[in-house]
């Protein structure tokens, strides 16, 4: 086994994923095992496992940035998945540029939130 496999222990997978993810991934994994698991009709189960895909993509992208943040190089990030460095990050690029885009469009709108609610204020007549 390499470093970098692990035997999953799904009984508590919750509890280790909370170390690792955001609370709202972990939920929506645990929330497409669980649809997976009660499915009783092909289409439902594809639907689970898309959405298990998406959400352990997630993760995965953000364990990427925190091995990075954490000094993690690309050539040991590549070694995990059997890349070469420029092959992980050819990868992992585009998780890098969503998730930037992600946190600069939730900016933009925090910033038009606030400037339409101080506007919004500025036209009350006073009393």
């Amino acid at each position: 086994m390499t470093e970098c496999q692990h035997i999953i222990d799904l009984g508590r997978l919750s509890s280790r994923l909370l170390l690792v993810a955001p609370r709202s991934t972990v939920k929506r994994i645990l929330a497409a095992l669980s649809a997976f698991d009660v499915a009783d009709r092909p289409m439902s189960r594809l639907d689970a496992a898309r959405r298990l895909r998406e959400a352990a993509e997630e993760l995965e992208a953000a364990q990427v940035e925190a091995a990075r943040k954490a000094g993690a190089t690309w050539l040991e990030i590549g070694a995990c998945y059997g890349l070469t460095k420029q092959g992980a990050q050819q990868r992992f690029r585009a998780a890098r540029k969503q998730a930037e885009a992600a946190s600069a469009a939730a900016a933009a709108t925090a910033a038009a939130a606030a400037k339409a609610a101080a506007g919004s204020k500025k036209a009350e007549p006073a009393a």
